[in-house]
């Protein structure tokens, strides 16, 4: 097994360069049909997100980052710790556009666990359904 990297997901996402992506393209379609095995972790997943839709890189908005990225994370090859969790956070992103992936991925982890309040300052968590943001309060 191989750990993959950001910038082999984004290669094979974007095809902004055609050798690499040719590559990539032979690569996942081994792990598709589950040929070899590849790893990656939370913070690739993370990176790859922000990357697409950083307008200084690919603008991407985030109903088109989940149509492109939650195939390449349902590869049978494609061994992820909590992979379902990572597909509804990408279904939350789509839902919730103007959230960041961070805030929607912890508001998965949130429903994954059955946890409904959340201590936070972030007023963008008051738009998700089924979370409760409380802000912290001084006990006297």
């Amino acid at each position: 097994m191989r750990f993959l990297d950001t910038n082999i997901i984004i290669r094979y996402l974007t095809r902004d360069d055609e050798a690499k992506a040719a590559a990539c393209f032979d690569l996942f379609e081994r792990v598709s049909r589950g040929e070899e095995e590849v790893t990656t972790c939370e913070a690739i997943i993370t990176e790859v997100v922000y990357a697409l839709s950083s307008r200084a890189h690919y603008g991407l908005p985030p109903d088109e980052i989940r149509a492109r990225l939650a195939p390449v994370l349902a590869m049978r090859g494609l061994r992820l710790p909590n992979k379902q969790l990572y597909l509804r956070a990408l279904d939350l992103y789509a839902a919730y556009p103007s959230l960041d992936f961070e805030d929607v991925l912890l508001a998965a982890y949130m429903e994954r666990d059955g946890i409904q309040e959340l201590y936070s300052y972030d007023r963008d968590f008051d738009r998700i359904s089924g979370v409760r943001r409380v802000e912290p309060s001084r006990t006297v």
